[in-house]
């Protein structure tokens, strides 16, 4: 596998590839990669002759108390990690390479509306910074297929939109949430729960099964729905941010009439942010 960290390589690599007629697959990282991550590299490697994988923990989508410094960083395994998956590159720009002139003077992409409520109400500029930097990624890797996982769904969400806006030649492909046996969804962030904390956390996906149960079997007062679930989280020890019964292609709350349907949720288990979705 190349360990790619300089633009001019990373074109020179990408265009040998496609002289030989061969397709490309970009998975994106923030790095610390787990098995959620390495579902995305093996589906990618059946869907394109070559697949690329960035490392990159991007400043612009944290904000000012966020967990940016302390963000985990495990170059050397993730590589190891890449390799065994077959993956056929890596490339692991620094913030100086990406952001030359600096955060503040860099130009960014928005995407309204859809980037602006749940997480992009609760972390403004957040979205941005994602944007952004995917819209970067694209711009330099220029791959066939891109593929997210839908553990972020809003994310990919706004990466579908921006990818038709700025009409880039590239599929979006959403693969579904990898998770432990105890239906915690995969993040790197679940590396900051205390061991009490995650035995706390599968509550979260217990949840939002039990809306799903709730929908379908014909509630249709949403609202007082996901208040009863935001109280069951409190009484458990989280402090929701936000439980949002949405519709799937605008992400706008749902009501009754509205199909289909995605649950969003986003809680803090004490300094953790985890967020989680469900189709319906």
């Amino acid at each position: 596998m190349l360990v790619i960290s300089d633009i001019k390589v990373l074109r020179a690599t990408v265009r040998a590839w496609r002289q030989a007629g061969q397709t490309v697959a970009f998975v994106p990282t923030m790095g610390n990669l787990h098995s959620g991550h390495f579902k995305l590299v093996d589906e990618a490697r059946q869907r394109a002759d070559r697949v690329i994988v960035s490392i990159f923990v991007n400043p612009m989508q944290f904000g000012a108390n966020e967990d940016l410094a302390k963000y985990p960083r495990t170059l050397t395994e993730d590589c190891a990690g890449l390799t065994e998956h077959q993956a056929d590159a890596v490339f692991t720009p620094t913030p100086e390479l990406i952001y030359p002139r600096g955060l503040d003077t860099q130009t960014a992409v928005e995407v309204p509306k859809i980037g602006d409520q749940h997480c992009g109400a609760s972390r403004p500029g957040h979205f941005r910074g994602v944007a952004t930097v995917v819209s970067k990624l694209f711009n330099l890797v220029q791959p066939d297929i891109a593929l997210f996982g839908k553990k972020d769904y809003q994310q990919l969400a706004v990466i579908r939109q921006l990818t038709t806006d700025l009409s880039f030649p590239i599929e979006i492909i959403g693969i579904d949430t990898e998770r432990a046996a105890d239906g915690l969804a995969l993040s790197s962030r679940n590396g900051y729960l205390s061991t009490e904390a995650r035995a706390t956390a599968p509550l979260i996906y217990q949840q939002l099964q039990w809306l799903r149960q709730q929908i379908s079997g014909g509630f249709a007062d949403f609202r007082a729905l996901e208040q009863q679930v935001a109280d069951t989280l409190s009484q458990a020890g989280f402090r929701p941010d936000y439980i949002h019964i949405c519709n799937r292609q605008t992400l706008e709350l749902a009501d009754s009439n509205s199909k289909p349907l995605v649950i969003l949720l986003a809680a803090y288990l004490g300094n953790t942010r985890l967020i989680d979705n469900l189709e319906v």
